[in-house]
């Protein structure tokens, strides 16, 4: 499930909370005991590096409202990936212990399932295309060589976007605590990093924590000069209870079409590789090409790409040309954007409340949580 964040991200919190220690101050019910954000980030790195997550349950509402133009996305495509850029999405999550496992992404049409049963099996249900697919591991797989579960496309939890919130913290960030907060029914803390750089979009990120367990329950993005999260996601219900066993057991439906695949066989393919956004494949093809500039929130990355990248469907992706369709929404997308130039060329530039994108005409994609100033001045760089 991936509670946990990177242990290095203790370290560098630590750094930027500085030489006086933040603690969480008491506001009501319900009150939990004094933490440092050091404390927490110590507890969180300690329970996701020596301990199992606990048997829990639960729904998880991501919500998005970046400031995109209006996209050629239908409500029912919640298993794309190109429906987190806009509206609320819902995933259901069973955890059982001792590898068995369950995800569930409805959608009104739809309903994308995977299930690990604990017993070396894991499965992957489609309802749209009545397809259901077992992926057991290839026999003597080293333990450090072995995938993690897979995970239904377009699938977030907290725990996610917290480890990634967490990597991009460092000396540059402000951070305090708060408590007496109250996510899905239970006391959390809340840590706030708050990033210095000017040239970041993001004012704010607030991670709520559980105040017994230290499971990412909430995080919220805030966009500078915004009042409303631009991107947030959050148990709305949750219960540290062991789940029913029959959550974790899965029979094809009457009339399914059932593959069987081999994780660790190079042909094997599976959910790991798929429902990829476009271009994706083209990202991971050069992606001993990219290079970085600036730390922290102001990172920049940039990507040999191209326009006709964009619209490119992954290896095994079912196309529709109606409304939904990747191109599409890359076309929607470039109508918003805006030429640019300078001394490193020209291109266009692609601004969310949150994210910049710049494709050069020269065949770059630079990419990053900062103005589009910030981008041009990183395309300078070549």
């Amino acid at each position: 499930m991936r509670w946990g964040v990177p242990i290095a991200a203790v370290a560098v919190v630590g750094a930027a909370v500085g030489a006086g220690p933040v603690i969480a101050a008491a506001q009501g019910d319900p009150a939990l005991p004094d933490r440092t954000a050091e404390q927490l980030l110590t507890d969180l790195a300690k329970a996701a590096r020596d301990t199992a997550p606990p048997a829990m349950s639960g729904t998880v509402v991501e919500t998005a409202s970046l400031g995109l133009p209006s996209l050629p996305i239908p409500g029912g495509s919640s298993s794309s990936p190109l429906s987190l850029l806009s509206g609320s999405h819902t995933l259901k999550v069973w955890y059982g212990g001792d590898g068995r496992m369950r995800l569930a992404l409805p959608g009104p049409m739809s309903e994308t399932d995977v299930i690990a049963t604990g017993k070396g099996e894991a499965w992957v249900w489609r309802s749209d295309t009545n397809t259901a697919t077992a992926y057991t591991l290839k026999q003597g797989t080293p333990a450090d060589r072995r995938p993690a579960h897979p995970t239904p496309p377009g699938a977030t939890t907290p725990a996610d976007v917290a480890a990634k919130v967490l990597e991009a913290a460092d000396a540059s960030t402000s951070v305090a605590v708060e408590n007496g907060q109250h996510i899905a029914g239970r006391a959390a803390y809340q840590i706030v990093l708050t990033p210095k750089d000017s040239s970041s979009l993001v004012k704010e990120v607030k991670v709520a924590l559980d105040g017994e367990n230290h499971i990412p329950l909430r995080v919220q993005v805030f966009a500078k000069g915004a009042a409303e999260p631009a991107f947030e996601v959050g148990f709305t219900q949750v219960s540290f209870s062991a789940p029913a066993e029959e959550n974790f057991a899965f029979t094809p439906p009457a009339g399914a079409k059932v593959e069987r695949k081999t994780l660790g066989e190079e042909d094997a393919g599976g959910p790991f590789g798929a429902g990829k956004t476009p271009g994706q494949e083209a990202m991971e093809k050069n992606a001993g090409k990219v290079r970085t500039f600036g730390t922290g929130w102001a990172t920049v990355a940039e990507v040999p790409f191209s326009l006709t990248d964009l619209s490119k469907p992954a290896t095994g992706e079912r196309r529709d040309r109606g409304s939904g369709d990747p191109a599409q929404v890359i076309d929607s997308l470039l109508k918003s954007a805006k030429q640019v130039s300078g001394p490193w060329g020209s291109g266009r530039v692609i601004q969310s409340k949150l994210v910049s994108a710049l494709v050069t005409d020269d065949g770059r994609l630079l990419v990053g949580a900062v103005t589009p100033e910030a981008l041009a001045e990183a395309a300078g760089h070549k």
